[in-house]
Order: C-alpha cells, then sequence, then structure tokens
C-alpha cells in the first residue's frame, strides 16, 4: 500500500511540474500597432527608422495601418515583413487588379495559418478589417486590425464599423483568444469603442491607471507633424484570454536628421496568456 500511495505521488508531481513548464514556457507577446503615414516624405528613411525599432524591440505581432502600393512602390507591408522575417497578410478594399492599393496588414514572427477581410460600411468610406490565425507559442490565436473613419464628428460611422469588426471577430474567433489593434480616429472611452468593453481590455490605459490616458502626454498622433495631441491608436485584448503588464508609446522621437518615423506614434503592449478557463 505504502508503495502505491508513493507511486501515486509521483506520478503526480510529476504531472504538477509538467503543468509548471508548460506554463513557464508560455512567454510574454509583445503587440505593436502602427500607422504607417503611406508614402509621405521620404518614405525609404523612415522605412528604416521603423525597421530599427521594430528590430530592436522584436513584437511577436506588428498591425499596420495606411499601408500602400503602388505602381513604383513595392507593398509597405511586404517589404517590412521581409526586412524583419516576418509571415503577413495584407487587407485592402482595393481590387487585387488594381496597381494602386492601400489598406492594412497584419505582420506575426511565425506561420499565418488563415485569414479573411470584411470591407466596413458604409462602403464609400473605403475602410476594412483584417483577420488572422496563426500560432503563437504554441497556442492559437486569433489577430485582428483595422483603421475607422477619421472625422471627429464621425462618431456614428465609427460605431457601424465597429459593428463590422464585431461581427468578423464573431465569425472568426472559434475558441481562441483574440487581439485587436489599429487606429481608431478616436479615444478609447468614446461610446464606438466601449462596445468592445464586455470581452477585451485597452491594454495601454490598463497599464497606466493612476494616470488620465487621454491627456496631450500621451498622444499617439505626432504634433510636430501639426496633429492634435490625441490617443486614438489601440490595442485591445480579450479580457479573460490575457493579463496586461505593461505598454508603451514608441517610434515617437525625431533621429538627428529631424525625420519622424511617421505621423502617428506606435503602441507596445506586452500581455500573459491567461490559463484562467475563458468563459
Amino acid at each position: 500500500m505504502a508503495s502505491l500511495l508513493l507511486a501515486m505521488a509521483l506520478v503526480l508531481a510529476g504531472c504538477a511540474s509538467t503543468a509548471r513548464v508548460a506554463n513557464e514556457a508560455v512567454g510574454p507577446l509583445d503587440v505593436v500597432t502602427l500607422n504607417l503615414w503611406h508614402d509621405k516624405q521620404d518614405w525609404p528613411h523612415r522605412q528604416d527608422l521603423i525597421v530599427a525599432e521594430l528590430r530592436a524591440l522584436a513584437p511577436d505581432v506588428i498591425v499596420l495601418q495606411e499601408v500602400l502600393q503602388d505602381i513604383a512602390l513595392p507593398n509597405q507591408a511586404q517589404v517590412l515583413a521581409s526586412r524583419l522575417g516576418y509571415d503577413y497578410r495584407f487587407f485592402s478594399v482595393d481590387a487585387p487588379s488594381q496597381a494602386r492599393r492601400y489598406g492594412n496588414a497584419i505582420l506575426v514572427r511565425g506561420v499565418i495559418e488563415a485569414s479573411r477581410e470584411v470591407k466596413l460600411d458604409p462602403l464609400d468610406d473605403y475602410r476594412n478589417a483584417g483577420w488572422v490565425r496563426a500560432t503563437m507559442q504554441g497556442r492559437p490565436l486569433n489577430l485582428y486590425v483595422t483603421h475607422l473613419h477619421h472625422t471627429r464628428e464621425g462618431g456614428a460611422i465609427r460605431a457601424k464599423q465597429m459593428a463590422g469588426v464585431l461581427e468578423l471577430i464573431e465569425a472568426t474567433a472559434g475558441d481562441a483568444p483574440s487581439v485587436l489593434g489599429g487606429d481608431f480616429n478616436t479615444r478609447s472611452d468614446t461610446p464606438e469603442l466601449t462596445v468592445l468593453n464586455p470581452k477585451f481590455a485597452e491594454a495601454y490605459a490598463g497599464t497606466h491607471a493612476d494616470q488620465d490616458t487621454n491627456t496631450p502626454a500621451h498622444t499617439t498622433l505626432n504634433t510636430h507633424l501639426g496633429h492634435p495631441p490625441e490617443r486614438i491608436d489601440h490595442v485591445f485584448v480579450e479580457r479573460d484570454a490575457f493579463r496586461v503588464v505593461d505598454a508603451r508609446i514608441i517610434l515617437d522621437q525625431a533621429d538627428d536628421t529631424g525625420a519622424w518615423p511617421s505621423d502617428h506614434y506606435g503602441v507596445w503592449v506586452r500581455v500573459m496568456q491567461s490559463d484562467v478557463p475563458r468563459r
């Protein structure tokens, strides 16, 4: 009997040790969102600035907005993915046959297994949302990107577009956890974005809970290039699936020549995948 109890104890200890190893093997997941400002000013130079910082940060996921390709301009997401060693998907409302296409992209350090894009209403606003499914650190993950309507008075339009984003999430998420990033052209506390609150947490505000993150000090718009100081670029993570541990503004410095990486700053967030069962 004593031998049996000892054997059972060893098995249980081994299971616990294996579980601990499995949990410890799931490291942090780093996500960056950045509006590229398409090919404005000196894109080759700006590209080098962006690549240098992203290479140093080595995020697992990069979501991009204002991605452009044209006859003399290779697709910007493809170029960045190639230089950084990422897989990518580009999403555009423009027909694939067009030389000039504009849209959003998702880059991952891994292999993209599935993807989908949807056009967002109203169609004459030329907005879309994209989804990819990838396995990150041995776990399936849903990644979404969007870029919403831009006018200050366009809250109702953004609300309609967010309904389309949520429909895409509902249609594709399945049992895997989800991350949504992009240029939402509004603060995260506006009605059009608070529809995310039941399921998603906004990462940057969550790690600066002791501060008003809608003050000019937290802007993601580059005020040096004439923009008002507003935080409109966000990363949302599924509440039951992730614990946000850090977030900060990046790509917010000019180089020695006075060149800026973009007219937006980037947002970098770090989350830990939760072992708590998802509701």
